[in-house]
């Protein structure tokens, strides 16, 4: 994570009434070392723990939690019956899409927006401002599919 935004999201935090402490740092320093992996708290919380053992599993929830309504994390289900956390871009305006197999559990992340066009046709048609949205595809994954 840049100084930038390490800087920001102090900011943010203080505007809040938080402060990024070292347990939110190691917090957020897990997180983006594991970008892509859409883990979940009890997986924040494992990781977290190695290098800050004293760290409590109700400050991990906490803090995700935190994370997620300041918008520096997407709470992603993907259902699995777990809620996963994953960086929000700061480049892309709304969540990207996720190609998950139904045999092995892998999820594939999609780069770009596929429903630009359709959002833009329904928000005319029903005066309505979309803010985000999220798509899920399921299927079979390259390697399940040779097994």
């Amino acid at each position: 994570m840049s100084n930038e935004k390490i800087e920001n999201l102090k900011l943010i935090l203080k505007e809040k009434g938080y402060k990024l402490t070292p347990q939110r740092r190691s917090i957020l320093d897990e997180i983006i070392k594991n970008e892509g992996s859409h883990l979940t708290t009890e997986e924040i919380y494992d990781l977290v723990k190695v290098n800050c053992p004293e760290i409590g599993l109700a400050t991990v929830y906490r803090t995700v939690q935190l994370l997620e309504e300041m918008g520096v994390l997407y709470k992603l289900d993907l259902d699995d019956g777990c809620s996963r956390y994953e960086l929000c871009d700061e480049d892309e305006s709304h969540q990207h899409h996720h190609l998950i197999c139904q045999n092995c559990g892998k999820v594939i992340e999609v780069e770009g927006d596929l429903l630009e066009e359709l959002e833009q046709g329904i928000e005319k048609k029903y005066n309505f401002k979309i803010k985000n949205h999220s798509l899920k595809f399921y299927g079979i994954c390259d390697n399940c599919s040779l097994q």
